[in-house]
């Protein structure tokens, strides 16, 4: 029974990764899109940038990119916190 479940697993396993690979886009070959064209127009008379993805990553996606700061500053700071609080020396059933 054990040995069952694990083939079908595999095969339905399997099936998903066959269907998959053939509804992968093309390497190389973007979708055609009205956004890009319009932010390469926009850009700079908007931001004031004169790089576009600058442009986009700080201005309008701005507060996007403020969230991914604080996410990294508070993961920094539990890395931080978990390496050098207590050494797991305890003296007299206390930790130092």
């Amino acid at each position: 029974m054990k040995k069952l479940t694990k083939i079908m697993i595999l095969l339905i396993l399997f099936t998903f990764l066959l269907v998959s690979f053939f509804y992968i886009h093309p390497v190389g070959k973007p979708n055609t899109s009205g956004m890009d064209d319009y932010f390469i127009q926009n850009a700079q008379a908007q931001t004031g940038s004169n790089n576009v993805v600058t442009a986009v990553v700080f201005d309008y996606r701005g507060l996007d990119t403020l969230g991914e700061a604080s996410v990294l500053f508070a993961a920094a700071s539990g890395v931080f916190v978990l390496f050098s609080g207590a050494n797991g020396k305890k003296e007299n059933g206390r930790e130092k």
